[in-house]
């Protein structure tokens, strides 16, 4: 039985389709991440999908169950995690997980043990009996994931579970996935991080205005893409070399969060999707326009390549 089954998925708000014909499969115990630019419809396609939200067209079906005819059954093996903190504040961790526990059927005393016994499991036992406003915010979005997993769903829903962690905090995340797919939950994940669905996800989908526009194997779709070419050279000329480099059929990705045009080298990167990278005649191009380049070398394509390939230089920022 496939774990997520979707067929023309279409929601409107208006006269505006943010979602359109959406098509969806995912097998059971494995992550499939669902890819965009802002506004593509992600949040949007997982929302109807957990039933918050009522489909204008299309159907779909979570572990066998109709999400429109069978709601309550859809609900009672989902878990969903949003891009807010779900937990309450001015509760203890302990008492959120056993409030959750309380609202999924548990008795009473068995929801307070299995709420210790995950605060245990994942590296919370310590801040059990702490208010969760004074969790730091890795402390508290792993409280998010494991209250949704309080009674373990068949498919967990992750609208961007590690948005503003620091690394270390991402890691543990990832390894709480990994673990949820190994004991049979199904994941959907949305993420703004292309490398975080390049190291978890089995299969991705992408979509762009609504629209479903690729869909495959990591592998798969960076397959069809030439590669990529990164360079160091002065960023203030950046400009210029954008120019050179797109006469050949490259593609820029924007800076990164931390550059700094004021330095007198910095990396670039671009991507060449389904094209040989013609470095010597590059490396003609940049002397004869008078540009330094310190070092270069051509790299194999990443979900990033292909995501800028399939959506364009200006929807790197995918939330």
């Amino acid at each position: 039985m496939t774990a997520i089954q979707a067929g023309g998925l279409t929601k409107r708000y208006g006269g505006q389709t943010v979602v359109d014909t959406v098509d969806l499969q995912v097998e059971p115990g494995r992550v499939h991440a669902l890819l965009g630019p802002n506004g593509s419809g992600k949040t949007t396609t997982v929302r109807m999908l957990a039933t918050l939200l009522r489909p204008d067209a299309g159907s779909a079906r979570i572990a066998g169950y109709d999400i429109a005819r069978e709601t309550t059954e859809v609900k009672k093996r989902i878990g969903s995690v949003g891009q807010f903190h779900a937990v309450d504040p001015r509760l203890t961790g302990l008492e959120n997980l056993t409030m959750f526990g309380r609202m999924n059927g548990l008795p009473a005393r068995q929801a307070r043990t299995h709420a210790g016994e995950l605060l245990e499991r994942f590296d919370l036992g310590a801040a059990a009996d702490r208010l969760a406003r004074d969790y730091s915010g890795g402390m508290r979005r792993r409280l998010d994931i494991v209250a949704a997993m309080v009674v373990r769903p068949a498919v967990l829903f992750l609208d961007e579970p590690t948005t503003a962690l620091d690394p270390r905090s991402r890691n543990q995340i990832y390894g709480y996935i990994k673990d949820f797919v190994k004991e049979g939950t199904t994941v959907l994940l949305t993420t703004q991080y292309l490398d975080e669905a390049d190291r978890l996800a089995d299969s991705v989908t992408i979509l762009d205005s609504g629209r479903v526009i690729a869909t495959g194997t990591p592998h798969e779709l960076t397959a069809s893409i030439g590669g990529g070419l990164d360079l160091i050279a002065d960023p203030r000329r950046r400009h210029e070399i954008d120019s050179v480099l797109t006469g050949f059929g490259g593609i820029a990705a924007p800076p990164g969060d931390t550059a700094d045009e004021t330095e007198k080298t910095a990396p670039l990167s671009y991507s060449f999707p389904g094209a040989e990278i013609p470095l010597l005649p590059i490396l003609r191009a940049l002397e004869e326009a008078g540009i330094e380049v310190h070092d270069i070398g051509r790299r194999r394509a990443t979900l990033d390549d292909a995501f800028l390939a399939l959506t364009g230089p200006t929807a790197r920022t995918h939330r």
